[in-house]
C-alpha cells in the first residue's frame, strides 16, 4: 500500500504521517518512511534524536552518490537509466518507530549545477518505492506533489491531504486534492487534525461538501501532542487520543486502496 500525505505547512502533516507508519509497524507490516518534504524533520516524530536526524545526508544532497548513478566521461552529460535499488538497503534508516526511513531533500531548479542528475534520481528512486515495492511506503510530501511524476502518482494508493479549520489549510489542501485527481490517484482524502469543537468540525465538513472532498478522518486537539511537541518528551502513544484516531485510521485504510 503506497500513501502520500501532503499538506500546508504547519498543520501536523508530519507528526500524522510518522504516527501513521508507527501503527502499521505495530499491526505487523513492513514500512518505509519517505521525507520529501523540503525541511524534513520526519526523523524526529519516527523516534531518533535531533543529532542522529542531523547526521542523516538526503538522497538529493548526496553528491558521491549522484555521480555513481549517473556521471558518464562526458562533461555535461548524465545517464538516466541506472538501478535505484541499491538505494534502499544502503541509505535506510532504522528508527525505533520500527519504520525505515529515507530522506529525500530538496533538488534545485532545473539547470542550476547537478540539478538535473539529481533530480533524476530522485524521480527514479520514487518510481521503484511506489511502483515496484511491496512494502507500506508512506511519503510525506510538501503541500504539491511535484516529487511525483504522472508515471508514479498513477500507482499512489491513497493521497491524505492534512488540514485544520484555518481556511488557507483548506484551500492548500483542495488545491492537493484537485492535483491528486488530475495525476490519477485513485483515493483522495482530507484528515482534519487538531479538531477541538464542533465548531471546528462543522467547518471543516461544510468546505468539503461544497468542494466535492471526502472528510476521511477527524483527528482531536491533543494537549498531549502538544505538550511532547514543545518539551521534546516522548509522547504516551497508549493515553493519546490522537494516536487511537490514526490507529484506527490505519485500519481502515487497507480498504479504501
Amino acid at each position: 500500500m503506497k500513501i502520500a500525505i501532503c499538506g500546508k505547512g504547519g498543520v501536523g502533516k508530519t507528526f500524522f504521517a510518522g504516527s501513521l507508519a508507527g501503527e502499521f509497524v505495530r499491526d505487523g507490516r513492513s514500512v518505509i518512511a519517505i521525507d520529501a518534504d523540503s525541511s524534513p524533520n520526519l526523523a524526529l516524530t519516527l523516534g531518533l534524536s535531533a543529532e542522529q536526524a542531523k547526521a542523516i545526508l538526503p538522497v538529493a544532497e548526496n553528491e558521491e552518490l549522484i555521480r555513481l548513478k549517473t556521471g558518464t566521461d562526458y562533461s555535461g552529460v548524465f545517464r538516466l537509466s541506472f538501478t535505484v535499488d541499491d538505494i534502499i538497503g544502503r541509505y535506510t534508516v532504522p528508527t525505533p518507530s520500527g519504520a525505515s526511513l529515507l530522506v529525500m531533500g530538496t533538488v534545485k531548479a532545473m539547470g542550476s549545477g547537478c540539478a538535473c542528475p539529481a533530480h533524476s534520481v530522485i524521480r527514479a528512486l520514487m518510481r521503484h518505492l511506489v511502483v515496484e515495492r511491496d512494502e507500506v511506503v508512506i511519503l510525506d510530501m510538501e503541500a504539491g506533489i511535484e516529487h511525483l511524476g504522472r508515471g508514479t502518482a498513477e500507482h499512489v494508493e491513497i493521497l491524505l491531504a492534512v488540514t485544520d479549520a484555518n481556511l488557507k489549510s483548506l484551500e492548500t489542501a483542495a488545491n492537493i486534492c484537485r492535483l491528486a485527481r488530475e495525476s490519477g490517484i485513485r483515493t483522495i482524502g482530507l484528515v482534519a487534525n487538531r479538531i477541538a469543537d464542533d465548531r471546528q468540525e462543522s467547518a471543516i465538513r461544510r468546505f468539503a461538501e461544497q468542494h466535492n472532498l471526502n472528510v476521511i478522518a477527524l483527528l482531536p486537539f491533543d494537549t498531549l501532542v502538544a505538550e511532547s511537541g514543545m518539551s521534546g518528551a516522548p509522547l504516551d502513544r497508549s493515553a493519546s487520543p490522537a494516536i487511537k484516531a490514526i490507529g484506527e485510521l490505519a485500519k481502515k485504510l487497507p480498504g479504501l486502496a
